[in-house]
């Protein structure tokens, strides 16, 4: 299958690319900068700004499908003065201007990379989101992503293109950024941590696990028009993926037992709530929908994907 990739040399793009031209597939990357970064079986063809004036027309031309990774991402200061109108430029009007300029040029499925941010912010244990929740994004990203969906579902609908949407949780791998890339720093450092007594539940998604799902849905007759949540099946506490890193790094993790509820006041106190949510709260997702309707399983457990993203750590520390 002929395949156009957005968002190739991002950190999905680049687990992704090889995985598809090992399959079969003939991959074109739309990147702003040709770069030696990506595989060199990838054809690399330059494009601006994801934007609603961007000419998809000379690209999109003999392709069948479409994986929309590109997007303005969820930062955690934006001091943009309208983030929301930012957010939508790109991840809305870019991404509906791309998809209508591919449905117009006979690409016959188009995949799009959404978020768990539509979903929302957290869960309560127990009680996961499913595909088919009632959307209810808090910020400025989600809002867009849901946007979005919305937009490439109608346009579906007129065109007869089919649109398939994953909404993955936070993903990980080797050369994971920000702040799993921390927790490893402060794990390999032997840095005494404060979450030993963190009870909550959280859904991640390994990126080899990410890439399978996608590789799947971008054939799979079922797939189409369908929303579907991802994850690696296993749901951890704060503490328990801490203990479960550690070990991949042959670093015991150097734990202090306060409870969550200090962390939670001692955060609202500083201002970083945002940061209590993602380490006290729970923010699970149910599966059982991809499981059955795509055949599928995460091919890669937790504790494998946690050696493999821990070796790729290790490796450069060296270096």
């Amino acid at each position: 299958m002929r395949i156009i990739l957005t968002g190739a040399t991002g950190f999905v793009g680049r687990g992704l690319t090889p995985l598809l031209l090992q399959q079969g597939h003939e991959v074109t990357a739309a990147v702003r900068k040709i770069t030696t970064d990506l595989d060199s079986r990838a054809t690399q063809v330059l494009t601006n700004d994801l934007s609603a004036q961007q000419n998809w027309q000379p690209i999109v031309s003999g392709h069948e499908a479409v994986i929309h990774l590109a997007a303005r991402v969820h930062v955690m200061s934006d001091d943009s003065s309208d983030p929301l109108a930012e957010y939508r430029k790109t991840n809305v009007e870019g991404t509906l201007n791309f998809a209508r300029q591919a449905a117009e040029a006979g690409v016959k499925r188009f995949l799009f990379i959404s978020s768990v941010k539509v979903n929302g912010e957290g869960t309560t244990p127990g009680n996961p989101y499913h595909a088919e929740s009632q959307p209810k994004p808090l910020d400025p990203y989600g809002i867009s992503k849901l946007e979005a969906e919305q937009g490439l579902l109608a346009l579906s609908a007129q065109t007869g293109m089919e649109v398939v949407i994953i909404r993955p949780v936070l993903v990980y791998g080797p050369g994971v950024q920000a702040n799993f890339l921390n927790m490893m720093r402060w794990l390999y450092k032997g840095v005494p941590l404060p979450f030993g007594a963190i009870n909550n539940r959280r859904s991640l998604v390994a990126l080899d696990n990410l890439t399978h799902l996608i590789a799947i849905c971008i054939v799979h007759p079922a797939a189409a028009n369908q929303t579907f949540m991802v994850s690696d099946g296993e749901d951890l506490s704060t503490t328990m993926l801490l203990r479960r890193m550690g070990i991949a790094l042959g670093k015991p993790a150097r734990m202090l037992p306060v409870p969550a509820w200090i962390l939670e006041t001692s955060a609202s106190i500083l201002g970083k709530q945002a940061l209590a949510q993602r380490l006290c709260g729970s923010l699970q997702v149910d599966i059982e929908k991809t499981r059955a309707l795509l055949d599928w399983t995460p091919p890669v457990s937790v504790d494998e994907a946690l050696r493999k993203t821990a070796k790729h750590f290790l490796d450069r520390q060296t270096q």
